[in-house]
């Protein structure tokens, strides 16, 4: 299938500028979704953007975000936090409903994966919420920068490495990953839930995911991904992923073509 990939602007949760990239098929869409990325990731990730182009090739548009303060979107990172995140997800979204159709679908890459479960619970039209290689909790990001986390007791910023990239993160954004309670959160989902997770994922561990699935209801499904690393490098895996979520993702979302 034809597809087509198109720069998206859009205002997000601070009244900034928010660039997206909403791939999709060149014919109607059956159905569309947003797409979270990791943590300080942006929409031009290897995964999301293979992800995006294998669901488009299937028929489903998909519009992955640079949050704020990350990539060509505009603000600050440091004064970003969870909560905003989950706002510029929402927004994306409203986009989506604007110009094409509400999305019916959110997808989440490790902390990206969290943000889609948070947002989704206060999105009506999304039928289905898919995480990859998610924490079950906020606050498990705050072990990227656990050395930190006694500095920030007393001082309002630090400097963090991630991933070899600097960033200078507030005790605001600490605070923020703490006010969230998934127990409460995911039993309310009433989104249908699809949970990916490489059992030997050496950054986030496993368990995560079956605590993601024990607490949600049904309907949810799990599906492992063996030998696939936390980033998802392989671009036979991404398109595996993106295989798996139109097949399950079929029982669910209202069909367009």
């Amino acid at each position: 299938m034809d597809i087509i990939s198109e720069k998206i602007l859009f205002t997000g949760s601070q009244g900034h500028l928010l660039v997206g990239r909403l791939d999709r098929p060149a014919t109607n869409a059956k159905a569309f979704a947003v797409y979270a990325p990791c943590f300080t990731c942006t929409k031009d990730i290897l995964v999301a953007k293979r992800i995006g182009e294998a669901l488009a090739q299937r028929g489903i548009g998909m519009l992955r975000i640079d949050f704020t303060g990350l990539g060509e979107s505009g603000g600050s990172f440091t004064q970003a936090n969870f909560t905003s995140n989950t706002q510029d997800l929402l927004a994306a979204a409203r986009f989506l409903e604007a110009h094409f159709q509400a999305p019916e679908l959110m997808i989440g890459h490790s902390l990206g994966g969290t943000t889609a479960l948070v947002a989704a619970s206060k999105s009506p039209s999304v039928k289905g919420v898919v995480t990859i290689n998610s924490p079950s909790n906020p606050k498990h990001v705050g072990k990227r920068f656990e050395e930190k986390l006694e500095e920030l007791s007393w001082t309002e910023e630090v400097d963090v490495k991630i991933e070899g990239r600097d960033f200078r993160i507030q005790k605001q954004f600490v605070d923020d990953l703490q006010s969230y309670d998934m127990d409460t959160i995911l039993p309310q989902l009433s989104a249908a839930l699809l949970v990916f997770h490489a059992p030997d994922d050496p950054v986030v561990n496993v368990r995560n995911a079956s605590a993601i699935f024990s607490t949600a209801v049904h309907p949810k499904s799990f599906i492992s991904l063996p030998n696939v690393d936390h980033l998802v490098t392989k671009k036979e895996d991404a398109v595996y992923i993106a295989q798996m979520i139109d097949a399950w993702s079929a029982l669910y979302i209202t069909q367009q073509i």
